[in-house]
Formats: structure tokens, sequence, C-alpha cells
């Protein structure tokens, strides 16, 4: 009779080394009154076991220690090499003592005595269940490890993205200033070549760094920019075999979300795609576009909400799914891959799930795989700025720019672009020198400072500043991932942090509006 206490396992395949039939049906039959659901292949040579090793692919292996032309201990040491989690219990008549602690020592999860065969259902059953939690804990630590070097990936993005912005940074500045000589094309040109080069390095720094840290706060996300990003990141991983086209509607159709979040996710359908189609290839294409859902596209469970969505399509030419695996791919940790974790596909259904989006899945064996991922789209706030900045003059009058950047390059392009447009800019190299300045030519009109300096930090060199009755405005040019800390400051009305690289148009931008606050006071 089936124990009625006993948890009901799911059917289980069975790998069973033995030369006697009817001690093979013993030891079934052991399996049925005990009510285990289960799949049997017997096999007594080494190269059938093999092969079933590899094709069967079973839960568990019941083997006898002695047979003619085949050996117990072969059997285990064959399946160690193979795997070195699944249970392997030895089923023999002649297994003494000695033997049995040797046999567990060398890798065996238990024995049975075929005179005695009462123990068997249990200790097949708690074989599974030590090495599903084995399993489960190796999962558990690959994570752990994974997750920890993700930490160390950000730490390193975030140490070379300063560098690496510090690099760009006189491309973009370089490029703004080029592009001012209309009066000579091919400087222009070259303005607009070194520039492009400067903002596309940037872009591929910042999408790095943002997936490494996976910054979670809610922004206005660009199509346009999405795309990019994700070209970036795949740009190396895509081999000459596969052929990938990117198809944007309206690159510049914006909705609230978050950018890294749905990178990521984009990013894993693709890898995937790219791992299911292999070495032979084929076609994988993204898709942005706008479209309407009604209320009946919404399944059960989902929340209706009808409207306008993103829809981002991942499609591939690859072998496609079977039912059963549709069937249990959101689960965590079920894979097709030798060494995936499947957490990938649940952390995309998740990352749309927080976007209040729905995911769908058509895939048949084949007939390859499409994945898309519905966003609903609501209207960005207004920007305040837009029209009023038409025509704007960004030119100065003469005002007196003090500029401290300890970078000699950066500096020296401040400086001569602020000349360009009318300014008197000063340079100083140092917190220091910027105070020495300032005790021999008087207070500037406006100060942009650097926030990363070395010797004597941007905050350091404001608050001397103030000390020395500064009141005006202080452009602070700093890193959107690490703002200074301005709490040591005293108060300071006219404050304003511009995002490192320096866009020129902002600065000047900014500049104006800050001198025309003073001029109104």
């Amino acid at each position: 009779m089936p124990n009625p206490n006993m948890r009901a396992l799911p059917t289980i395949r069975i790998l069973q080394v033995e030369d006697d039939p009817l001690d093979a049906e013993l030891i079934q039959a052991e399996l049925d009154a005990d009510g285990i659901d289960y799949q049997a292949r017997l096999v007594d040579d080494e190269a059938s076991y093999v092969a079933c090793l590899r094709e069967f692919e079973p839960d568990i292996v019941l083997s006898d220690l002695s047979m003619p032309g085949f050996s117990g201990q072969r059997a285990l040491e064959l399946l160690r090499q193979h795997d070195e989690d699944l249970p392997f219990i030895y089923v023999s008549a002649t297994l003494g003592e000695e033997a049995a602690v040797e046999a567990l020592r060398n890798g065996a999860t238990d024995y049975i005595l075929k005179q005695n065969p009462t123990r068997l259902a249990s200790a097949v059953r708690r074989a599974l269940a030590e090495a599903e939690a084995l399993r489960a804990k190796r999962r558990a630590e690959a994570e752990l490890i994974r997750a920890q070097r993700f930490e160390s990936l950000a730490m390193l993005a975030g140490g070379l993205s300063h560098d690496l912005r510090n690099l760009l940074q006189p491309l973009l500045l370089a490029g703004d200033s080029l592009q001012d000589y209309q009066d000579d094309p091919r400087l222009a040109r070259l303005g607009s070549l070194v520039r492009d080069c400067g903002r596309r390095g940037l872009q591929m720094v910042q999408s790095m760094l943002s997936f490494a840290r996976g910054a979670r706060r809610a922004e206005q996300v660009r199509v346009g920019a999405l795309m990019d990003a994700l070209g970036l990141l795949l740009r190396g991983s895509v081999p000459r075999a596969v052929k990938m086209d990117v198809e944007v509607d309206d690159r510049e159709l914006a909705f609230e979300g978050n950018h890294t979040e749905l990178q990521q996710a984009l990013l894993n359908l693709c890898l995937n795609a790219i791992q299911a189609m292999g070495e032979d290839g084929g076609q994988l294409r993204v898709v942005a576009r706008e479209c309407e859902l009604a209320a009946d596209f919404f399944l059960p469970g989902e929340q209706p909400h009808p409207g306008r969505f993103l829809c981002l399509t991942v499609a591939d030419t690859g072998p496609g799914m079977s039912p059963e695996v549709r069937e249990h791919l959101f689960e965590p940790f079920f894979t097709t891959k030798e060494s995936g974790t499947g957490l990938g596909l649940l952390s995309c259904k998740r990352i749309v799930a927080s976007h209040n989006g729905v995911m769908r899945l058509d895939s048949e064996p084949g007939k390859g795989t499409v994945f898309n991922l519905y966003i609903p789209i609501e209207e960005p706030a207004a920007e305040v700025v837009a029209q009023e900045e038409q025509g704007e003059s960004l030119m100065g009058e003469a005002e007196r720019v003090l500029v401290v950047v300890e970078e000699a390059g950066p500096l020296s392009l401040l400086v001569d672009i602020l000349d360009g447009y009318g300014y008197q800019p000063h340079a100083s190299q140092s917190g220091t020198a910027a105070l020495q300045w300032i005790e021999a030519h008087g207070v500037p009109d406006l100060v942009v400072m650097d926030a990363d300096m070395n010797l004597f930090t941007g905050v350091r060199t404001l608050a001397a500043l103030i000390e020395h009755g500064y009141r005006r405005a202080v452009l602070l040019l700093a890193r959107p991932e690490a703002p200074p800390d301005l709490e040591e400051l005293p108060a300071l009305e006219q404050l304003y942090l511009i995002d490192k690289p320096i866009d020129t148009q902002q600065l000047l931008r900014t500049m104006r509006q800050a001198l025309a606050i003073r001029e109104a006071g």
C-alpha cells in the first residue's frame, strides 16, 4: 500500500544497472508499492549505461555492485564524470559493511541490501530531495557569486567612467567650438564629427555604467535612445551568422519608465535569441512600435488598461519552443541552458510588470520565437523651456568669469569657448590659484568650477570663496552619478549643478540665466 504521509513525486526517470531481470522486477515492485511514479530503463553493460546517461537523462541511478563485464564501481565513476550531484544508490546482495562505507566515500548516495528492500522507496525519496536541495544551494551560491561580480563591475565601471568622461570632455568641447566656424565649412564639418564621436563614446559609457549599477529611478525614456543603447551593448555579441535588424517607428516617442531596466530586459531576450539560433545563425529582429490595446487583449489575472502602448518586439528564427518548455518558461530556476540560472526571463517579466505592462510569447517548434513587451505610454510632462529658448542669445556682455578646472585640456577649451561668446574668462587650475586670483583682481561676475578636483576639492574651494565674500552665482560641474556633498556649504542662493561631460549650449544657457537673475536683483 502507498504511504499516505509521503508527498507525491513527479514522474522520475530511473536508470537501473542490473543483469538479473527478476531482481530488477523486485526493485520496481517496491517502488510501485510506495506509489512512486517512475519510468525505468534497464542496462547491464557500460556502452548502454553511458548512452542512457546522455539520452535518457535519469533523475537517479540504482545499481547492482557486480555484473559480468561491468561493475557498480565503474557505473559510479562514470556517473560522477557526467554529473556530480545525481543520486546513486547501490542495490546489492553482496555489499558488506566495509564495502558500503567505501562506496559512500567514493560518492554513492546510499546502499540497500536486496535481502531487505523495504527501505528502498524511502531512500529514493530522500536521495531525490537531498539532490534537489543541493542543486538549489548551488544555484543560490552561483547567484551570489554573480551578484558579487556585478557589484565589482559596478565599482570598476564607476572608476572607469570618471576617467573616460575626462577623456571625452575635450572632444565634446572642441567639437562645439569648431562648429561655431560656420564661415569655414570644413572646420564646421570637423567639429560636427568630433562632437558626434564624443557623444557616442559618452553614450556608451553611460549605458555600461547604468547597466552595471542597475539604476532604479523613474525617468523619461526615449525610444531612440533606448534602442541606441541596446545596439551599443550588443555590439560584439552578435555573431556573423546572425543578421540583426532594428526597426523604430518613432525615435522621439517618450514615456515614463526606467531606461536601465528596459535595456536589461531587451538585452536578455536578445542574448537568449542569439544562443537559441546557435552556430547556424539566423535573423534577430528588434522592433519598437506604437499600438493600441483593447480591453479584451488582457488575460485573466492581468489589470485591463486599454489605450496607447509601446510594443517592444524581440523575434528570432531559432528552433522555437515546445509546449512543455513554454509552460515552465517563467518558473524560477527553470532553464534550457547548461550554465543558465533560469532567472533571466522571470526578471524580464517582473520588469515589464513594474512598468504596468504585459508580456506575450509566440513560439512553436521549427517556427522561431517572438517576445512582445507592451509598455503603457503616458504623455510626458510638458517641458518648461521649449519656446522661450528659441532665438535666445547666448552671447556674453564682457562679464568676468572665473573658470576653475584641474584638467588642463578641458580648462583651455572652456576658456576659449567663453572668450568666443563674449565673456572675459580667467583660468585657474586649482582652488588655491582661484583664491589668489580673487585676492589680486576682486570678485568675478560668475564662477564655473569643477567639483572633482583632487588637491583642493570643488566644495572646499567654494566654501573658501564664500568666506572671501563671494555671493554671486556658481556653476558646479559634477558627475550625475556622484553629485557633490553640499551640506557643509553655507547657504548660496544661486548654485547650479551642470552634468559632466559639459554640453556647451546648456552651460551657456545656464550662465545667461544666472547673470539675468543677478541683474534683475
